[in-house]
C-alpha cells in the first residue's frame, strides 16, 4: 500500500506549502502562488525533475504580472492562453502566460490527495484540479467549467520547466516528423513561422546539422520554442536522462490534448538552463488565434472540459 500524506503543511521558500510523499515521490504544491508544484522529486534516484530557481524567497506576483519578473521554477497553470492578447469571446484581455499563475487557489485535502480551484474574475469559468499521487507518478485531474451561454476557446498547458544535463533526450512519438519555430529570437531555427523536419534539421544561422531532440551546446546562449505542426499521433511524450537511467514520461488524452510545443533555454532567456515539453490544448501560444485557425480547444456552453496529465518516472530502458 502506498501510504499518501496528503495533508502535510509546509513552507517553501517563504510560502505556505502543501506536500504529497510516499515512498518513491514526493510533490510540494504552493497554493497561494497559482497552485504551482515547485518540486517532484524521484526518490529512486534523488533527484529533483523541477528546476529550481536561485531565490531563496519566492513572491507571489500580482495579478497580471509579466512572467519574466518572477519566478520561473517549477510547474506553473497556463490557462485560458499564453501570449497576453484578447480574448475571442469577449475580447477581454488575457494576461501574459494566462490568468490563473498569479492567483490564489483554494484547496482542501482528499482522500487520495488535494483539490484545489480557481475562478476568473474576468472570464466565464471555473478550473479546479484533483492531485495524487502513485507508484513513480503523479496525475492531476483537470476539470474546466464554462459558465457562459457559449463556448469558450482556451489554451492550457503543463508549464513544468526542467532540469537537464548535457546528455538529456527528449522523446516524441515516431510519427511526429515536423515542427515550425515560435521563437522570435531562436538563432538556430529562425523566427517565428520556420518550418524544419523532426528531429534532425539545419541550423539557420550556421547550416550545420543540429538534432531537435537533443540539446545546442552551452555555450551558444540559445532560447528555441517550437511546436509540432501536426497533432499528437499518441498520448505521450517523455524527457531521458540516459545517465541517470531514468525518464520522466508524461501521459495525456490525444483527443483532449492534441498539440505539442518544446521549449529550451541553454542560457538565452534571463541566463537560465531548462527546458519544457509542453503538451497542449491549442496553439501557438494566441488563444485568439488558434480559434481563428481551428486549433483551439472549446469549454461546451454551460458545460466542462475534463482531462487527465500525468507525470511519470521510470527506467530509461
Amino acid at each position: 500500500m502506498i501510504d499518501v500524506s496528503t495533508c502535510q503543511k509546509t513552507t517553501f521558500k517563504g510560502l505556505k506549502a502543501v506536500v504529497l510523499e510516499n515512498e518513491y515521490v514526493r510533490s510540494v504544491i504552493l497554493p497561494d502562488y497559482g497552485g504551482k508544484m515547485v518540486s517532484f522529486y524521484d526518490k529512486s534516484i534523488q533527484y529533483e525533475w523541477l528546476y529550481q530557481a536561485r531565490e531563496k524567497s519566492l513572491r507571489v506576483p500580482p495579478y497580471g504580472a509579466d512572467f519574466s519578473e518572477y519566478d520561473s521554477s517549477g510547474f506553473d497553470e497556463m490557462f485560458p492562453g499564453i501570449d497576453q492578447g484578447p480574448h475571442p469571446v469577449n475580447w477581454d484581455e488575457i494576461p501574459d502566460h494566462g490568468e490563473v499563475w498569479t492567483m490564489p487557489w483554494t484547496w482542501k485535502a482528499t482522500c487520495d490527495g488535494m483539490e484545489l480551484t480557481v475562478e476568473s474574475d474576468r472570464f466565464p469559468y471555473r478550473l479546479m484540479k484533483r492531485i495524487k499521487l502513485g507508484k513513480n507518478d503523479v496525475e492531476i485531474t483537470y476539470k474546466a467549467v464554462n459558465k457562459g451561454s457559449v463556448p469558450f476557446p482556451f489554451i492550457w498547458t503543463p508549464h513544468a520547466l526542467l532540469n537537464y544535463n548535457d546528455q538529456t533526450e527528449i522523446q516524441v512519438p515516431e510519427a511526429m516528423k515536423e515542427v515550425m519555430s515560435v521563437e522570435a529570437s531562436s538563432t538556430h531555427l529562425g523566427g517565428w513561422g520556420t518550418v524544419h523536419t523532426y528531429p534532425v534539421t539545419s541550423s539557420v544561422s550556421t547550416g550545420e546539422s543540429l538534432n531537435l531532440a537533443e540539446l545546442e551546446p552551452s555555450e551558444e546562449g540559445t532560447a528555441e520554442k517550437f511546436y509540432f505542426t501536426q497533432p499528437l499521433s499518441e498520448g505521450w511524450c517523455a524527457l531521458v536522462q540516459p545517465d541517470l537511467d531514468r525518464k520522466l514520461t508524461y501521459h495525456f488524452p490525444k483527443e483532449k490534448v492534441p498539440y505539442l510545443g518544446i521549449w529550451k533555454t541553454r542560457g538565452g532567456y534571463r541566463g537560465e538552463h531548462n527546458i519544457a515539453l509542453e503538451p497542449c490544448t491549442g496553439v501557438y501560444d494566441d488563444v485568439y488565434v488558434a480559434d481563428k485557425i481551428g486549433r483551439a480547444s472549446y469549454i461546451p456552453a454551460n458545460g466542462a472540459y475534463t482531462w487527465k496529465f500525468k507525470m511519470e518516472t521510470g527506467s530509461s530502458l
